[in-house]
């Protein structure tokens, strides 16, 4: 039966090929339903439908004859199919039939909107009996004050034929927005054959639930009980589910090709982006275009120290570091870089190797909170930053899928030419800072083949180690949590020094992950004036996962990495975790020696002992390591325990102590202060 009525439907297109614009029509039609409504209160409900908004005058809708011809002949065919019942299903293939020259989208437009004018004329009418005497003498004529005074009897069945025509818009909504899809872009899909193939039923029982809801305004004039037997005859509520269930087969595929065509286009964009970064440019200004969304007149960046906008232009030809984060972005990593980033403005006469940096926030999903964290981070960075809603899709992708992005905080490096290299600088500078310019891998190799591990240990986290080690002083890295061993250690260590008279200088560098227990021993050693110590927390940190990074980057350089270093840096990390004090010893820039915080106190203690093997004046930490090596057994358990934003799992660790493949475990790790 169904097959039947979509053939005959099908037997009367027969489109000339004309293109016209009905969508104004809609919003028109919808403003019409939505005021003829069936109001038994009349003028006082009509004073509150006057305060909705005009839709007809921002429509769009242009004066087009042709369609308002079709529109007015329609209406007239409406009126003469329908004046006295009938059968529906003949009145839809006339209607059809009649406007068998348009297209699909174009028929169902014209047949609602002749509807929606006859069903707006007999509502308006309704509405303004009782104010207006033109509108009372045409109610009279059409019998509407009978009509009004079976109000409750019919009100169902007018709600019934204002449901399904709520129903009908929704269909014809749906026929004309496949026009607006791009067809080219989605070729024969599944989804468009079923659309193709289902618009025709769905045209008909639109322009049939026409014909039924015409025929109920028609017999009004006739009485009640028409209106009633027709109404139940035609099951318009029935019909209404049918058209609800039409749009949403209609709504499903459309939605699931809309979304194929947008993934198309953000596959496009991807590989475009992606072809760009292969490709030198003439300028960096060509790939920050890609990576922002810039509209034209638009000033995307935030200029965090002047406090104003700017263009991307200001960053042409100039070395840029693009910071991407989350929004929570762990304060170390903000700070670190604050830290070298102003060193790197403070040097006048190198200007050659200043770059600029732009904070790229990534945000999943966007709200007023996420807003004002995101200007509350903003207003705390004195580089530039980017509006998260700016970062092109193609280019969070690239930085999830290419650049393994989680949650670690990456740097970027572009270029003055546009070029972005494959690596992530943020470990570069994180352990070698300023030093790492221009941030290339040459010359992050370079620098571990010229380090030592003194300039590791104490670079950027106390203003004055470096120029100790430039003084041949002696000094001495402390950590630990114990402040009665902290204090046994600097007094022994002070009163060593002091028979040996050799320079020193003590730091304490606490614990990795430090807690309230840091700050206190902080402020005792700091009280009891005991030994330098790292400023804050943040320091502290600073220390303990540049000493991680070290790690990282021995795993990712190790052939160019001299093994004693990550030995030195390994042990250190061991003692830590094996909840250890420990002492780390060194003249200048390359004697040293190192223990826990019982084998270097043991040694000390005995300096008495073994002082006649010092030669000096250069002699006293290569006594001191081997009175400490005299105390290792060859037997021993190290734990090294990688974080995971480490980004990077080593298949093989080499033990700190004796070198062997350490085993390998996961661990889960809960400890409060």
């Amino acid at each position: 039966m169904e097959m039947d009525r979509v053939k005959e439907v099908l037997d009367t297109h027969v489109p000339d090929g004309r293109d016209f614009d009905v969508k104004p029509l809609v919003p028109i039609v919808e403003d019409i339903m939505k005021r003829a409504t069936f109001l038994g209160g009349g003028a006082q409900d009509q004073d509150y439908a006057d305060t909705w908004e005009d839709t007809a005058i921002r429509s769009g809708y242009t004066d087009m004859p042709e369609l308002t011809y079709a529109i007015n002949k329609t209406i007239n065919e409406i009126i003469c199919n329908c004046s006295s019942g009938g059968d529906e299903h003949f009145v839809a293939i006339a209607l059809c039939r009649s406007l068998s020259r348009y297209a699909w989208e174009d028929k169902v437009a014209i047949a609602l909107a002749a509807f929606a004018v006859s069903y707006g004329k007999f509502w308006l009418v309704a509405q303004l009996r009782t104010t207006n005497p033109l509108a009372k003498s045409l109610a009279v004529i059409r019998e509407l004050p009978e009509i009004i005074e079976h109000t409750e009897a019919l009100k169902r069945k007018f709600e019934a034929v204002s449901n399904l025509s709520k129903a009908m818009l929704n269909v014809t909504s749906c026929i004309i927005n496949l026009k607006e899809l791009p067809i080219e872009d989605i070729g024969q899909s599944n989804e468009w054959v079923f659309l193709t193939a289902h618009v025709p039923t769905a045209v008909y029982w639109t322009v049939r639930s026409i014909a039924a809801c015409s025929f109920i305004l028609n017999l009004t004039a006739l009485g009640p009980e028409y209106v009633d037997s027709a109404a139940e005859a035609w099951d318009l509520n029935g019909v209404a589910h049918k058209l609800a269930k039409i749009k949403e087969d209609l709504k499903e595929q459309m939605n699931s090709i809309k979304q194929k065509i947008e993934d198309k286009r953000q596959d496009d964009a991807y590989n475009a982006l992606v072809e760009l970064f292969k490709t030198p440019n003439t300028d960096n200004t060509k790939i920050l275009s890609a990576v922002i969304n810039v509209k034209e007149d638009q000033l995307p960046l935030y200029d965090g120290t002047n406090k104003k906008r700017a263009s991307i232009d200001i960053l042409r030809k100039k070395h840029v570091l693009l910071l991407i984060s989350e929004l929570h972005i762990p304060q170390e990593e903000p700070s670190i870089l604050h830290q070298f980033y102003t060193e790197s403005r403070q040097q006048p006469t190198k200007l050659d190797k200043q770059y600029e940096v732009v904070w790229l926030p990534v945000v999943d999903t966007f709200s007023n909170a996420t807003d004002e964290q995101f200007e509350l981070v903003q207003n705390s960075m004195p580089w530039y930053s980017v509006h998260p809603i700016m970062l092109e899709p193609a280019f969070i992708r690239f930085i999830k899928d290419v650049k393994s992005f989680d949650k670690t905080p990456q740097l970027l490096v572009l270029h003055p030419r546009g070029i972005l290299p494959g690596h992530n600088a943020r470990d570069m500078m994180w352990v070698w800072g300023n030093l790492a310019f221009p941030f290339t891998e040459e010359r992050e190799k370079e620098l571990w083949t010229e380090a030592t591990l003194i300039e590791l240990l104490a670079d950027s986290i106390h203003q004055n180690l470096l120029l100790w080690a430039d003084q041949n002083r002696y000094i001495c890295l402390y950590g630990g949590a114990d402040i009665e061993w902290i204090r046994r250690l600097t007094t022994i260590m002070r009163s060593v020094a002091n028979t040996a008279r050799i320079p020193l200088e003590m730091l304490y560098v606490g614990k990795k992950n430090p807690k309230e227990s840091m700050r206190k021993n902080n402020f005792i050693i700091q009280a009891e004036n005991l030994s330098h110590i790292l400023p804050d927390l943040i320091k502290i940190q600073i220390f303990w996962m540049r000493l991680d990074i070290m790690l990282k980057s021995w795993g990712q350089h190790g052939m160019f990495v001299k093994s004693d270093l990550i030995h030195h840096v390994g042990k250190i990390i061991c003692y830590d975790q094996d909840g250890e004090g420990w002492a780390f010893i060194a003249r200048g820039r390359h004697e040293m020696a190192k223990g826990t915080d019982k084998e270097v106190y043991q040694c000390l203690s005995k300096f008495d002992e073994w002082k006649d093997k010092v030669v000096y004046p250069d002699g006293f930490v290569i006594a001191l390591g081997e009175q400490l090596r005299e105390l290792q057994t060859p037997h021993h358990c190290n734990r090294l325990i990688l974080p995971e934003s480490t980004g990077h799992i080593h298949e093989k660790v080499a033990c700190p102590e004796c070198g062997r493949p350490m085993e390998s475990f996961i661990m889960y790790l809960c400890c409060t202060d």
